[in-house]
């Protein structure tokens, strides 16, 4: 990394005098994840400047996020777009395809290669979210009944550009996979020994309908670099890579975080370019039926007017009580949101929970309770001390089953559960903790 800033800085300073043929010259040492960063950084009046006379420049974009890579590409002349297009491996070449306007759509696709054109009509077509979605058609496959050394010369006699060279599937003359062999394997296997022998028979697939977060879970699970997907026959579709695997958790991970902020996810734009539009429609739902339900707090002081009225020093304690029942259940809700994501704990173990949940909540409550109870008998007297110390172990332990149990409830449901946010928990809990304050007070002090 100091090397790569060291270039960075060497890079910035030729951009700032223009010295294009000096930079290109830099860059092109590279690596090429590299290479992508250092374009992604630069002014946009100079990143197309540069990316067009890049030697790999289909690579390069592979490395790059869909929206910088969107906004370089439909600057190229058609015949260059189609170039890079065709260079680039298959899934990124349909995400790329599939985000371009539809009029370039029509101008490029009569001049992209037969290859290219046969993954168009292959993997264009499944649903998005799904494996099929995702995969990859840049595999390679053998027959089961070639010897070591014949695998050897067909994998040398490969032309194209394959993800997993290092894995090859063993298919039948339907394509059917049968199995799995590393390259390690028929290095090290005896030349004249025969695949069908040496290969993986058993092995992990993946159903090309399955969901991509499904998928990326399994690689996670066996440790994978790469994931057979399978149509309902068990003929070999296309593969998804580790790499596709954690552009899928970490979408997915951007998505619940966006969620348990009450914002709607981002369709493939960043926060850097989505228009001014777009970030009020993704933020305003959320905010307006958090203003509603807020409006159950409001109902819930109207109702103990009478208590507030006679006992004061009440209100100078509802904020600390009521903030307290929702941070105890945006941390519940955290928690199980983030276990229901990653398949830690599942609608089965609501019960086994719920009781282990009630008894952490209570412990947080007495804890709490103590520390009100003295800032309540300084402020007020006993009483007001004791109402403080009920009210605040009564709200905590409902916030902590409040946070626990909606994301369960949402996913029972078949909704988000990471649509239980910090947000919409912390309104839930801040009506029932000014109902239960509220009530304690006044069968105590009255």
């Amino acid at each position: 990394m100091p090397q790569l800033q060291a270039r960075i800085h060497q890079i910035q300073a030729l951009l700032k005098d223009q010295h294009i043929e000096a930079l290109l010259e830099v860059i092109e040492q590279l690596n090429i994840a590299d290479q992508a960063k250092v374009l992604a950084d630069m002014p946009e009046k100079q990143q197309f400047e540069v990316f067009s006379q890049l030697q790999q420049r289909s690579l390069v974009l592979e490395f790059m996020p869909l929206p910088q890579q969107l906004a370089l590409v439909i600057q190229l002349p058609t015949s260059e777009l189609v170039h890079v297009l065709d260079a680039m491996h298959s899934d990124d070449f349909i995400d790329l395809f599939k985000a371009l306007p539809s009029a370039l759509q029509q101008q490029v696709l009569p001049q992209l290669s037969t290859v290219s054109t046969d993954v168009l009509a292959q993997l264009a077509s499944y649903v998005e979210g799904t494996a099929g979605s995702i995969m990859s058609s840049n595999y390679v496959t053998l027959s089961p009944d070639l010897n070591m050394n014949e695998a050897i010369t067909a994998l040398r006699n490969l032309k194209d550009n394959h993800d997993t060279l290092y894995l090859i599937y063993i298919v039948d003359e339907h394509h059917h996979l049968l199995g799995v062999i590393s390259l390690r394997e028929i290095i090290q296997a005896h030349p004249d020994a025969i695949i069908q022998e040496v290969m993986t028979h058993d092995v992990v697939s993946a159903e090309v309908n399955n969901d991509q977060e499904i998928v990326a879970r399994t690689l996670a699970h066996y440790d994978f670099i790469a994931l057979p997907i399978l149509d309902d026959a068990g003929r070999l579709l296309g593969i998804v890579t580790y790499d596709d695997a954690m552009d899928i958790v970490e979408a997915e991970s951007t998505e619940d975080i966006l969620r348990a902020g009450a914002i709607a996810p981002f369709e493939k734009q960043s926060i850097k370019t989505a228009p001014i539009l777009s970030l009020y429609k993704n933020r305003v739902f959320w905010l307006v039926i958090l203003v509603f339900g807020s409006l159950l707090s409001s109902f819930g002081i109207a109702n103990y007017e009478d208590i507030i009225e006679q006992n004061i020093v009440l209100v100078f304690f509802l904020p600390l009580l009521v903030g307290s029942g929702g941070n105890a259940g945006s941390q519940s809700a955290t928690l199980m949101v983030r276990a229901l994501a990653t398949g830690d704990v599942q609608l089965k173990d609501w019960f086994k929970l719920i009781a282990r949940e009630s008894l952490v909540a209570l412990c947080l409550g007495l804890t709490m309770a103590f520390a009100v109870s003295i800032l309540g008998y300084i402020r007020g007297d006993h009483m007001v001390a004791l109402v403080l110390a009920i009210s605040m172990t009564g709200i905590v332990i409902l916030g902590c089953l409040i946070g626990m149990s909606l994301p369960f409830i949402l996913n029972r449901l078949k909704l988000d559960p990471a649509s239980a946010s910090a947000p919409l928990v912390t309104s839930i809990c801040d009506a029932t903790g000014v109902v239960v304050y509220l009530f304690v007070a006044s069968q105590l002090l009255l």
